[in-house]
């Protein structure tokens, strides 16, 4: 089956797709950093920089599939304009962005669909947005429902949740969501996602490099693959300050452990935040460098943030080290797209073998 991803970013819900056996076409964005990196990565697919606010913008899509049926398309659209106009004004211009995922959907009538975004959007507004959202879907003639997922269900080590919207045309079936593959008791940790890395303590790193031991965990292998060059791993030259500051906050810690005197500077509830290694990591941010390593006193490098969001190594991220940054912290962990991928592509298998034993059913008549 054919996917396109709108909004794509850098395609971290596409890459899932793509290994759950998706066909990619083509990835759309406005951050030509993240479509580099988008085009480097997904097997041929198209990276489109374009407004998908424009009419025009579809008709691109068009001409790139060519004879190629759009089974499916998956978004990750911003939502920052419901929180300014709220339910009433819907179809406020500030919200143009996630009005183009219904008129995507309403022009290439895909047999499914997946949108994530921010759990808070379930709630907005006493949950009217995200009322108003179903209620659009289903008068398109798809079934729809909504799910704060947790990444960790779905063995990313991280617990990062994201609101999940699936629809399937209701000439196919009803959305189902993925099975959770892990619990709390066993999640993957930080120590099992990046603890074969190298340090970097006495080396800033450079793009490009080799492992130096063998993966300690399956999660470790897995991440691995095939690959034999580690690429994204740099890490960042802090300032001395940050530096002793940081070493006095324990594992799992944050400002609330230092001594009096110590952090001053920043004192909101994610400051100074040093990863537990044994247990999921917090959500993987943009390079904001709130969040340090469990055992080493620095930030993670973006290929340790990769693995936290379980992006494989031969997955390799382009850009200055902000846009990287910016990049992974944005993205959908894949094997959460991978998850969706699956179970969306089995409910739509599972239409089509019922409409094909119909027809034999209707020939034989």
């Amino acid at each position: 089956m054919n996917a396109i991803d709108l909004f794509a970013g850098c395609g971290g819900l596409s890459k899932g797709f793509m290994d759950a056996g998706f066909n990619i076409i083509v990835g759309v964005d406005n951050d030509q950093a993240a479509m580099n990196t988008f085009e480097k990565n997904h097997n041929g697919a198209v990276a489109l920089n374009a407004d998908l606010s424009k009419k025009e913008t579809f008709d691109q899509i068009r001409d790139i599939a060519g004879e190629l049926t759009i089974d499916v398309i998956i978004a990750g659209p911003p939502c920052q304009g419901f929180s300014l106009t709220g339910p009433r004004n819907f179809d406020d211009k500030r919200n143009k962005l996630y009005l183009a995922v219904f008129e995507a959907v309403k022009q290439f009538a895909p047999k499914g669909f997946i949108i994530e975004n921010v759990p808070g959007m379930a709630t907005l507004y006493s949950g009217k947005i995200k009322d108003e959202i179903l209620k659009r879907f289903r008068n398109l003639g798809y079934n729809v429902e909504c799910k704060i997922l947790c990444a960790a269900d779905y063995g990313v080590p991280q617990l990062r949740k994201r609101l999940v919207f699936m629809g399937v045309r209701k000439d196919i079936g009803e959305p189902c969501f993925p099975v959770p593959s892990f619990t709390p008791e066993t999640y993957r940790t930080c120590r099992d996602a990046i603890s074969d890395l190298p340090s970097r303590i006495d080396n800033i790193g450079s793009q490009s490099d080799v492992y130096n031991c063998a993966p300690q965990t399956e999660y470790q292998q897995l991440m691995r693959g095939d690959c034999n060059v580690l690429s994204n791993h740099v890490a960042t030259a802090h300032k001395q300050f940050v530096i002793d500051t940081i070493a006095l906050v324990p594992e799992g810690g944050n400002y609330k452990d230092l001594p009096p005197g110590w952090g001053e500077s920043r004192k909101f509830h994610m400051a100074w935040t040093r990863l537990d290694g044994n247990a999921p990591s917090r959500t993987v941010d943009t390079g904001h460098r709130n969040i340090f390593h469990y055992e080493l006193n620095r930030i993670p490098t973006v290929r340790e943030d990769a693995r936290i969001q379980s992006f494989p190594d031969d997955f390799v991220f382009t850009g200055t080290k902000t846009q990287q940054s910016r990049q992974v912290g944005n993205a959908v962990p894949p094997l959460l797209g991978y998850a969706l991928g699956k179970a969306l592509a089995d409910i739509i298998k599972e239409g089509n073998k019922i409409y094909n034993d119909m027809d034999v059913v209707e020939e034989y008549k």
